[in-house]
């Protein structure tokens, strides 16, 4: 599984889990959209809802918790 995404895949969302994340099954993924956007799932329940969000919300998102915005 890469660390990273690079695109949406036109067969569907790729979901990639942090590598951050153990065994423990307590985890959130992630996937490009097509859009430019991102969306994250429960890994637990992958058939579960989904958040979706506009590449710039998850950009402010992912700058607020490297900024300690969310600690």
């Amino acid at each position: 599984m890469k660390p990273y995404i690079e695109r949406a895949s036109a067969a569907g969302p790729e979901w990639v889990k942090s590598s951050y994340s153990g065994n423990n099954g307590n985890c959130v993924e992630v996937a490009a959209l097509a859009d430019g956007g991102r969306a994250l799932r429960d890994s637990k329940d992958p058939s579960g809802p989904v958040l979706r969000f506009t590449a710039g919300k998850f950009a402010a998102f992912v700058a607020g918790t490297r900024g300690g915005e969310f600690d």
